[in-house]
Order: structure tokens, then sequence, then C-alpha cells
């Protein structure tokens, strides 16, 4: 480990803590910036109880109202109230899943950007998404607020959309073999810690207030312009000069840099090696995955699994757990997420040493099989609040673990197990699926959760158990382990679980190629 070599990493790792960030950042502050939303627009009553509220107690005075209200409801009021509150509802949907939009549509370009041109300058080009969109939030005071918020969230998820590929792409190409491993973890250690930090910042003591939440949403920019000022000292990355470029001269500068020592024979026969065995396999469409039958099941599988990762509920806790403990009768739910974060940081670094000794699919089914149980609990503790006061620490333990298990298994492994599906030829094209797939699911749960959640009330999760329950059966009948396979053994055993006989084609060894989670 050189001090370059740490230098580049935590670099790098800025971008994913940046990621993180935008996750988190935007629930702590809900309630203050739909209020805002509000008073943008002018609709002072908060929903339909409201109007009925004041009809009856008409000695109440509604601030901010500028209609002159009747002791007798006015007609036609009961209507607008409803769609008023249609209207906030959609607007802070969009506010939360616009960044999911950005993601969705940039994931298919990070690895582009970065052949295109080099990694590091890629990661440049991407903080100037980023910086847009963190300057856009900053300023929604000053105009339109919902409309910069919503702009300003699409614009970062085009960034992390970006980063999520180029990030752990650039940390597995400068890390030496010994510590790749080790070193692609960081990037979903950073993510983590980002939703954290946010999280943090986002108390009403700090930058989660009436005054300051728009800082909290621009502070981005400062995270832009620091690692852009950073990455012109990082070394570009040594397997895109001498494999993308064939510039072996400035590969063995960039070694010598990361390495501390100049002989670096050993990693320039690496990559030569990895260079020639690139070239003698020919890429794969995206359209060939989906056509060819040699295909045709590990595609399934690895969409399924991304499915399952969305689906869970784990994004809607993340997006919408300041409401959720809310309603589950905490005094103070901001901690109660806070507390969520640190859970989802601790467990994260334990999935690094279960992921290496474990099975991968034995792992997700352990997951998956908690969070159903947890999904269970947490939506009996909901219901059941009422009656017995005791059930709203039910609900919570239930979320914390549900976290836990959620980092135990679905949330890294799928990434591992696509990656470990197809050899180099459909690679590529098969985690550019992964990861749109990963991305469009993001975003229908931060769009329509909020809908999900007010349409089912307290038995919203019930709904999630089954969705997991039918995720866990898929796997546990669908897919192989690929732990310490070939893929050519792999390729059987999708062979024998579709009940073909069909020998698979020509073999590859499967080399492990690291890949980060999206929340």
């Amino acid at each position: 480990v050189t001090g370059i070599l740490v230098f580049a990493v935590f670099t790098a790792a800025l971008g994913s803590f940046q990621f993180g960030y935008d996750i988190g950042v935007i629930n702590a502050p809900q309630q203050i910036i739909i209020s805002h939303y509000r008073h943008v627009l002018g609709i002072p009553l908060e929903d339909l109880k409201a109007i009925n509220n004041y009809a009856i107690n008409s000695t109440d005075e509604l601030p901010t109202t500028p209609y002159p209200m009747d002791p007798t409801p006015i007609p036609g009021a009961e209507e607008e109230a409803v769609a008023s509150a249609n209207l906030i509802t959609m607007l802070w949907s969009l506010s939360v899943s616009s960044f999911a939009i950005g993601g969705m549509i940039a994931s298919f370009f990070g690895g582009w950007l970065g052949d295109m041109f080099g990694r590091v300058k890629a990661m440049l080009i991407a903080n100037s998404l980023s910086l847009v969109g963190a300057l856009l939030m900053g300023f929604s005071k000053l105009g339109p607020s919902h409309i910069l918020v919503i702009a300003g969230r699409g614009i970062s998820g085009l960034y992390c959309g970006l980063i999520s590929g180029l990030v752990p792409m650039y940390i597995g190409e400068i890390a030496p073999i010994t510590l790749r491993g080790a070193l692609g973890t960081l990037h979903q250690l950073a993510v983590v810690t980002g939703i954290l930090s946010s999280q943090i910042i986002g108390l009403d003591f700090i930058l989660g207030n009436h005054d300051l939440w728009h800082i909290l949403l621009g502070l981005s920019a400062v995270r832009a312009v620091l690692q852009s000022l950073l990455l012109f000292f990082c070394p570009e990355s040594p397997r895109y000069l001498y494999i993308k470029l064939d510039e072996e001269v400035k590969a063995k500068k960039s070694l010598k840099r990361l390495r501390g020592y100049d002989d670096v024979t050993k990693d320039i026969n690496e990559m030569r090696k990895e260079r020639e065995e690139t070239s003698s396999e020919q890429k794969v469409s995206i359209i060939q995955l989906f056509t060819s039958s040699s295909y045709r099941q590990p595609v399934l599988a690895a969409l399924m699994l991304h499915m399952a990762q969305q689906f869970s509920g784990i994004n809607g806790i993340f997006y919408y757990s300041t409401s959720i403990f809310q309603k589950a009768g905490i005094s103070q739910p901001v901690y109660a997420t806070i507390g969520v974060g640190a859970v989802n940081t601790v467990f994260t670094a334990v999935s690094v040493f279960l992921v290496e000794k474990a099975g991968r699919r034995s792992l997700f089914l352990i997951g998956m099989s908690g969070m159903f149980f947890c999904a269970i609990f947490m939506s009996v503790g909901l219901v059941l609040q009422d009656k017995f006061a005791w059930m709203s620490y039910v609900s919570m333990v239930a979320i914390f673990l549900f976290v836990s298990f959620f980092e135990i298994g679905p949330g890294p492994i799928p990434w591992f197990m696509v990656a470990e599906f197809f050899s180099q030829g459909p690679r590529p094209a098969a985690l550019a699926i992964a990861a749109f797939s990963n991305w469009t699911c993001n975003f229908i749960i931060a769009l329509c959760f909020q809908y999900i959640a007010d349409f089912c009330g307290p038995y919203v999760f019930f709904l999630f158990a089954g969705v997991v329950l039918a995720f866990t059966l898929f796997t546990f009948f669908k897919v192989p382990e690929t732990k310490g396979k070939s893929f050519e053994e792999i390729a059987a055993e999708f062979q024998k679980k579709s009940g073909s006989a069909k020998k698979p084609e020509a073999a590859v060894e499967m080399k492990f190629l690291g890949a980060a989670e999206t929340v």
C-alpha cells in the first residue's frame, strides 16, 4: 500500500460517498420541503381532513391561507383539497424519483465514458453534472423550488449513474491483485457512509430546518469541487493505458507511481495476458443476450436478482424511513433513521468478510428469508401499535434487522453474481442491463412507494413480504451457486436448472469482477 494508491482510492471514493449522500439527503427534511412546496404553490390546507376540521371548528385560524373561510363547508372545497394533496404527493414523489430517472439513463454510459476519455477525465466530466445539480438545489429557494429540486435531483442522478460504474472500474484497475477485493468494497462502504452522513447533517439543528434545507441539498457542490481538484493529481488507470490505448510507456509510469517501485514487469505481463484474452473473445450485444438461448437463463436470473434487491422494499425504508418511524410512534424518528444508517454501514463492512467465505446464493437466500420475516413483523407492529404501545418498538427493531439482512445478502451479492454469470465477451452488456434494471426498479419504488403506503397504510410491508417470498423461491429453484466455479460449470448449472440437456458452449474460465450495489 503506497501513499499515492491510498490518495487515488480516497479521491475516487468521494464520488461513491456523493452517491450515498444523494440517496439519503432527501429523507430527513421531507416535511419541511413539502411545506415549502405548499407555500410556493399557495396551497394552505394540509388535506381533506384539515378542511373538514375547519368546517366543524372555525374558531381555529389557519395560517397562510389567503381565502376567507366560513363555518360551513365551501362547495367544491373538498375536491380542491383532495386535488391539492394529490399534487403535493406527486411533486414529492418526483423529487425523490427524479434521482433514479437520471441514474437509469446514465447507467448505460459510464463504461463508454471511461473508455472514451479515460477513467480520471471521465470522473471529472461527471463532476460537472454533480455541480450543476447541486447548484440548482442550493438556489431552489430563489425560484420555483419544486421545479429546481426535481431538476437538480435528476441531474445529480445522471452523475450517480455514471459514477456507479466509473468508481469500481477505476479502483479495481489501480489496485494490486492481492488488494483488489478489499479495495473494491470501499465503493459500497463509501456509499453507505454517505447515506449516514446525509442523515446526520440533515438533523434539524444542523441543516435540516426551514432556513437551511436548500444548503443541505446543495452541499454536494463542495464535494464536487474538492474531488475535481484532487483528480488532477491522480494517476490514470494503467489497465486503460495499456489495454485500451496500447500506451505501454505511460502504463509503466502510472504503475511505478501506484506501486512505489520500478520493477512492474509482473503487472505488465498480467495486463498483456488480459489484453490477449479480451481480443480473442468476441463482444456480445444486448440484443444477442436476449436472443441467444445460451444466455437467456443467466440474463433472466440477473434481472430477477436486481429486481429482488429493489422491490424488497429497502429503498422505501431509505427514502421514507423518517415518516415510517413517525407512524410507528417513535417520538424522535430522525434519530431512529440515523440508527438505520449506522446499522447499514456496520453490516456492509461485515458482508465484506461473509461474501468471500460463504456461497453467494446461500447468503442471498439467508438475507431474503430474514427480510421476509422482518417485513411481516414490521407490518404487524404498525397494525397493532394503536392497541399495544410496545408494538412501535417491534416495528423499529424489525426495520433495523431488515436493513441488516439486506446488507448481508441481497445488497451486494446481485452484482457479484451477475459478473460471475458471464464470461468476458457478454459481461459488459450483461452488467449494463443489470445496472439499468436496478435503476429502473429504484425509480419505480421511489415514485410509487408513497402512493402504495397511502393506499395500504400499515399493511404496506405485508405486500413487500409477499414480493420477497416470491423472489426467494425463484432464487432457490433457478439460480445456481457461483462461488469457486468456472463459467463452464455455471453455464452447466443453468442448463440443469432450466431442464435442458443441451451442453454449454465453449467455456472461458471465470475471473472475478467486482461491482457495486444502487439503493
